[in-house]
Formats: C-alpha cells, structure tokens, sequence
C-alpha cells in the first residue's frame, strides 16, 4: 500500500465531543483531497452483553453513526459518506482499514492537554505506529486559520513528507512554512540545502508560498512551538532515526504535545498523494 490509491478517508467514531471533532476534520481532508469519508465504529460486544439488553447499545451506536454522517454532511455536503459499525477494538479495526486508506483519521483523546506523555498504549500513538497510510490526528479545539507546518529532518530526507506537506498546502490554499531544526553541538550543514530541496518539491505546487528556516535547538521543541500558530503539522513517521521503533522521537512529541492537528506521513513511497489531481 502506498497511500496513493483511490482509498477514502477513514475516520474512527468514538464518543461525543471530541468523536465529532474527527468526523468534522476528516470531512474536511476528504473533500480537500475528493475522497469519499467512511465513518468507522468499532462495536464492542463484551459491553454490550453486559448491558440489560444488547439491542441498547447497538441502538446507541447506530445513533452515533448517524450523529457523525449528519455533522460531516454539513461540514462537507459534497463529500459522499458511508458508516459502518465492525466489531473488535477500534486502533486494530482502523489499524487493519489502513491497508486500503488514503487516510485514517483518530481523535488524541485529550493528550495534548496534559504536560507529561501519555502512555503508548494510547490509540492515537498506537495508530501512528502501526497504520499503512498517514494518520491525522485531531484535537479537542479547532486549529487558527495558519500555515501547514512540515518538520524536515534532513535537506534530502523526507521526499514523501515534503510532498504530502505541499499537496496539503495547495488544497488548503495556504502557506508551507518548513523547519529543519538542529540539535545542539551538531554541524549546521549548508544552509541553502532546506530552501532549495523545498524549491524543488514546490514546482508542483506553483500557488504555494514558502518559508523555509534552520533552527536550533530540541527537534521536538521547537517543532512543537511552532505549530501553535499552524492549521496543519505534518510529520514524517521516524525521521532519521529508524532505531528508535516505528515512531521517531520528533513524531512522538508532536503526537503528545502539538496544539494543532497533525498528520504522521506512512506508507508513502514519494510522489503526490493520490497520484494525479491537483486542487
């Protein structure tokens, strides 16, 4: 799976507020990128027998479905939408979805609220670690109007991220700022390398504006700071830094701590996401 095929996005349906706070950003991803929307409800059972009768909690579930396909027709009417009610846990259902996704789409379940680092066990860091596709994840307050925030690890590094970044900001109609951070005591390298790779990349994306700085200090700092002001932060999965598992260290701080929406760039073998249309 590369993310480039004509997959919808997929969005997790949890609990109200924030599960509608998905649903609304999801909509808006797949109108931006004329996808159809698949509302996904992981139905657990267990509960449900628990529960004085079974038909209660299916029937809660249906409701919730139905609150979300009404939410995201009014965020995005022309964006056709589908629900669908699977039974098992929600990260392995959305997890398993992403195999065939151009998107999964989960809520943080409040991380970014709290000062220190939520366990691994959290669905949206599970989901960032195991999805085939990139992963947006949402957060409880709606973004500023900003720019899309592309976190660069190396000037030739992160061709599919720098891509996906781009297509996001063209479809958004907004800026890209890009930040290549460097750790204290490493080398700065050349300077010129960030602006130019970005240069190369924005030849598709001709109507969109760029920012390209160097800074230093801690990656995931720094990052996270800036995407206070951003609409949109995009990452990729590991950065350079393969031996540190199936997320990076930079991609695990946005995950936790970003005020904004951030999207974990997987799955992606270079080239525009979705392979042709532009907006």
């Amino acid at each position: 799976m590369t993310g480039f095929a004509d997959g919808p996005v997929v969005a997790g349906v949890g609990p109200r507020p924030q599960g509608m706070q998905v649903v609304r950003l999801a909509a808006q991803e797949a109108a931006a990128h004329r996808r159809e929307l698949t509302l996904l409800h992981a139905f657990n059972w267990e509960a449900a027998f628990a529960a004085p009768s079974v038909a209660g909690p299916r029937a809660e579930a249906e409701e919730l479905l139905a609150l979300a396909a009404a939410i995201a027709n009014e965020v995005e009417p022309s964006v056709s939408v589908r629900g669908e009610i699977v039974e098992g846990p929600p990260v392995a259902a959305l997890a398993r979805r992403s195999e065939s996704a151009f998107m999964v789409a989960v809520g943080d379940s409040g991380m970014a609220d709290h000062p220190a680092c939520v366990p691994v066990a959290g669905p949206a860091v599970q989901l960032a670690a195991r999805a085939g596709c990139p992963v947006l994840v949402s957060r409880r307050e709606p973004p500023p109007p900003g720019p899309v925030l592309v976190g660069l690890d190396g000037a030739d590094r992160a061709p599919a991220t720098l891509a996906f970044a781009l297509d996001c900001a063209a479809r958004r109609q907004a800026r890209l700022v890009a930040i290549r951070v460097v750790e204290p005591g490493h080398p700065d390298g050349d300077e010129d390398a960030l602006a130019e790779t970005v240069a190369r990349a924005g030849r598709a994306h001709p109507a969109v504006a760029t920012e390209c700085h160097t800074v230093r200090g801690d990656p995931g700092t720094v990052l996270v700071e800036q995407a206070r002001s951003a609409q949109l932060t995009v990452v990729g999965a590991r950065g350079d830094q393969p031996w540190r598992g199936m997320l990076g260290a930079v991609s695990q701080a946005l995950l936790y701590h970003a005020p904004s929406p951030l999207i974990v760039v997987r799955g992606l073998a270079g080239g525009p996401p979705g392979g042709t249309g532009r907006p």
